[in-house]
């Protein structure tokens, strides 16, 4: 289920929603009996698979991987790469395991549908995610675009129940403004960069913030980020702290920022 993409990949471009998953996700893969996660639409190579086992078993050492791609030749192509705890399938958006995942990662992967169709596939996957529990979130999905070398980032993290947070992720000193993210925006946020909608008025007030933030640029991007952070607090719903904005990061509550009006 699902379209082909163009399969663009390289080594090391997921590196920053892999550290968040870790660090955002980790204690509950390591409370899970038997914790699965996928990397759905992988791409013309398994680089992202193979690094997302990597990342994944210094936070929860126990977890296993399964790779799926909707085009056969590029699963034939992984399958060399196939290891303890790392595995490989050919499917799409209906996630072809018997398993219910703990973790469903879909990078750079919507970008290429239409907004109104964001829904539904989120919906989908979301119905498929482990189940929360009295002591667990349940199963986490991650979906989000970057560039091509992974120094800008946008993803939503949903859990069972649906949105739960937006993560803005960049190589600080790549960045003119905050708003240069606007571009990496998933796809349903991208369309909505316009005068009256929460992302946009986000944005416009975090270039403020960065703005008078421009005093602590003497002491590195990384301090006027934290700083115009901080100063964001007032009006946002910062979902994170200083631990994570140090690492170039912001959390959002998706109520904050989700669309107006439904995708027409």
């Amino acid at each position: 289920m699902g379209t082909v993409t163009r399969g663009t990949t390289n080594p090391n471009r997921l590196r920053r929603m892999d550290r968040w998953i870790a660090a955002a996700h980790g204690a509950a893969l390591r409370r899970a009996a038997d914790p699965v996660a996928v990397d759905l639409g992988y791409g013309a190579a398994p680089w992202t698979a193979v690094e997302l086992l990597h990342r994944l078993r210094t936070a929860a050492p126990r977890v296993r991987v399964v790779g799926i791609e909707i085009e056969p030749a590029r699963v034939a192509a992984a399958l060399p790469y196939a290891r303890e705890g790392l595995t490989f399938r050919h499917g799409g958006f209906e996630l072809p395991i018997a398993e219910r995942p703990h973790l469903v990662r879909a990078a750079n992967v919507l970008r290429q549908y239409d907004e109104e169709q964001v829904a539904a596939v989120w919906e989908g996957l979301c119905a498929r995610l482990a189940p929360a529990a009295p002591d667990a979130p349940g199963g986490l999905l991650v979906e989000g675009t970057c560039d091509e070398i992974g120094r800008r980032h946008v993803w939503v993290a949903l859990g069972p129940e649906g949105p739960r947070t937006v993560t803005f992720a960049a190589r600080l000193g790549s960045l003119e403004r905050p708003s240069d993210l606007a571009e990496r925006l998933p796809k349903a946020l991208i369309h909505r960069n316009v005068p009256g909608e929460p992302v946009h008025a986000f944005l416009r007030d975090f270039d403020r913030a960065w703005a008078a933030a421009a005093p602590y640029a003497s002491y590195g991007a990384r301090q006027r980020w934290i700083r115009a952070v901080r100063d964001l607090t007032a009006d946002w719903p910062v979902a994170d702290g200083p631990v994570r904005w140090r690492q170039g990061e912001v959390t959002v509550r998706w109520e904050a920022l989700a669309p107006r009006r439904p995708a027409v």
